[in-house]
């Protein structure tokens, strides 16, 4: 059983590293795909967020409704969608309208979303009980790897003009296209090899229980930063300091080459000192990175910061931060299981907690783009402090509880 479970681990950390690859190539730069390709300005671009966010509370719908196929054939149909949507992005961006673009972003975006529970929940049933988070730490560092392989992928491509989103076929999306079919046959292949952790009768079952809810309120509150940290802190660098593809490639770089060798620590503090106190310093960490984020985007926009060369530096380790920390997300999920009365609630109540992660997710995106047309920038990083505050007092109330 363990030879059979070694093996199936590495089959799945394979998936995990052409995920970070693949995602890599497409999702990381979407950002500079709408500006280049569609000229979207910042509130339009909150906009997109609409069809590209909302398969994150449907997907609860999807993996709910499906959820007699169990996780692995979930995972296959998953990947499935993001094939077909990355294929269409990549060869028809230019011979269909921006809506018709809007409904492949979608089905890629719905494929994507579906997989994110499936991901945890399938890494953490490969580990060893209490060894969650170390699992998943190494499971994050393998992706990260993958994502700044893409990255350095990135910045050759756009540097040297390989890559490029004003050409007919969008290569790098191409390639994203080849990786997610081959985490599709690997999905395939780990199904004949490990038996869903879950029952026929959980598989029938709508999970939401009061004894989440701290989970489901920091679900909440991580979906709004998130979206602020993967639209509006690089539309500070692209839109107020104009950074193309290939220098977002490099921060994307920058944050993956910590996040190798970070992440494993990160999921062995966690087994070894709790969720509750690493939720702790995470929340602290992200007040203080938009705290930074306001400043600089203020003195930006308002001219008075313009032409000092130690700004763009200042931004640019704030971003490669942000992009750290964000990683520190899988905590809420290894909190959950620390807490779940079964394996059989995992899946299901990951889901839930994506689903409220995206409703807060999508209306911040646009609440933050009408902050940022009407009023300035800055108002956006003050918006995520509030809500980083308000993680920060979460985080306390499970660190006192588990203490």
């Amino acid at each position: 059983m363990t030879e059979k479970r070694d093996k199936a681990v590495i089959v799945y950390m394979i998936i995990v590293a052409l995920t970070g690859l693949a995602l890599g190539l497409s999702d990381s730069v979407f950002s500079n795909y709408f500006r280049d390709a569609y000229n979207v300005d910042a509130f339009q671009r909150g906009l997109i967020e609409l069809p590209r966010e909302s398969p994150g509370v449907l997907s609860l719908l999807v993996l709910s409704g499906l959820a007699f196929l169990g996780d692995i054939r979930l995972a296959i149909i998953a990947k499935g969608l993001s094939v077909i949507g990355i294929f269409a992005l990549a060869f028809f961006t230019y011979t269909i309208s921006f809506e018709v673009m809007l409904i492949f972003l979608f089905i890629n975006s719905m494929g994507m979303h579906m997989f994110i529970p499936l991901y945890d929940s399938i890494g953490m049933s490969l580990a060893k009980k209490g060894d969650y988070g170390t699992m998943m730490g190494r499971f994050n560092g393998v992706r990260t790897a993958f994502a700044m392989i893409a990255g350095i992928m990135i910045f050759v491509g756009f540097r040297f003009d390989f890559f490029s989103f004003v050409t007919p076929v969008i290569v790098n999306f191409v390639i994203a296209g080849v990786l997610l079919a081959v985490i599709f046959v690997l999905m395939c292949v780990l199904k004949g090899m490990i038996e869903d952790t879950r029952t026929a009768k959980a598989q029938s079952r709508f999970v939401f229980k009061k004894k989440y809810g701290k989970f489901y309120l920091l679900a909440l509150l991580f979906g709004a930063r998130k979206q602020i940290m993967y639209v509006y802190g690089p539309w500070v660098l692209i839109e107020l300091l104009g950074f193309g593809a290939d220098y977002m490639a490099l921060l994307i770089i920058g944050g993956a080459l910590i996040g190798v060798f970070f992440l494993p620590v990160v999921g062995r503090w966690i087994d070894k000192y709790g969720p509750g106190r690493i939720m702790m310093i995470e929340a602290a960490l992200f007040l203080a990175i938009y705290l930074g984020y306001g400043v600089i985007s203020a003195g930006l926009h308002s001219g008075w910061l313009m032409g000092i060369g130690s700004v763009v530096v200042l931004a640019v380790l704030i971003n490669i931060a942000d992009r750290t920390t964000i990683q520190f997300g899988m905590v809420r999920n290894v909190y959950m299981r620390s807490i779940a009365d079964s394996t059989d609630d995992v899946t299901p109540t990951l889901a839930t907690g994506m689903a409220l992660d995206h409703v807060l997710s999508i209306g911040s995106a646009i609440i933050c783009g009408w902050l940022w047309w009407e009023f300035g920038p800055q108002y956006v990083f003050v918006f995520a402090g509030v809500l980083a505050a308000a993680n920060l007092v979460v985080a306390m109330s499970i660190r006192r509880e588990t203490a």
